[in-house]
């Protein structure tokens, strides 16, 4: 079995914006579904760590994108470990058509933490540290890996939502991508008329829960690039994410 996994999806029209384009909620779902397939295949994916009180958690996300693909095209995510350590491991992304065509990659950072204690775990005590052998690190990713989403006091209060059973994921807390869909809700659509995405990044700092209610503060850091600061009920920061529109 190769050390690169390639999985098709499909830009249903439902999955799509208003410009016909897939929404970058749905392609951060399909980035992480080929990442279980990938490790499923391999023999340390979700079904196979919950049975013994594990879960990967996603710690880091970034996803930069030429173009995103339109109603009705099959692509291709390729998902590989480029690296792991103890506590962490990182894996990358790249989207491309049937034609060859690259829409984009994307980086990510994740964990492995106990169901029950909530805590990081060794993952190379799984399978006697098999994960090793699906390391690659010669496929290019040549996107920036991103680093700590750095803000100041000056952020404002955008936007608070509560949240309920359809923002919640197997782990029992608030999925991953719906933190990246209510971020790109503080922008209304005719900002989408006349800007893109162009990178997206997320840090994830600490699980919510359903029934938090979530406050988005938000500041511009550059030219249509902005930050974003997460928290919960109790004021805890949840997560942080840079935006860069073209």
């Amino acid at each position: 079995m190769d050390k690169v996994g390639t999985y098709e999806f499909l830009a249903e029209p439902f999955h799509c914006d208003f410009s016909g384009r897939l929404f970058m909620g749905h392609l951060g779902n399909h980035m992480l579904n080929a990442a279980d397939f990938h490790s499923t295949d391999r023999g340390f994916g979700m079904q196979y760590l919950m049975s013994i009180q594990r879960s990967w958690v996603l710690s880091r996300l970034a996803i930069e994108m030429e173009q995103m693909p339109q109603q009705y095209t099959r692509f291709n995510v390729e998902t590989w470990v480029e690296n792991a350590m103890r506590f962490f491991t990182q894996r990358n992304f790249r989207v491309v058509g049937k034609d060859g065509q690259v829409y984009g990659y994307g980086r990510s950072v994740w964990a492995m933490i106990d169901t029950e204690t909530r805590q990081p775990t060794d993952l190379f005590a799984i399978d006697n540290g098999s994960l090793r052998n699906w390391i690659e690190n010669e496929k290019p990713c040549p996107i920036d890996k991103g680093g700590r989403v750095r803000m100041t006091d000056e952020a404002q209060l955008v936007h608070a939502i509560d949240t309920y059973y359809n923002d919640v994921d197997i782990n029992g807390h608030i999925n991953s991508v719906k933190y990246i869909e209510h971020v790109l809700d503080l922008w209304p659509i005719d900002w989408y008329r006349t800007h893109r995405i162009r990178r997206i990044e997320i840090a994830y700092v600490a699980e919510a829960h359903a029934g938090d209610r979530l406050s988005f503060y938000r500041e511009q850091t550059a030219d249509d690039a902005y930050s974003v600061r997460i928290t919960r009920s109790d004021n805890t920061e949840v997560a942080r994410c840079h935006v860069v529109f073209i």
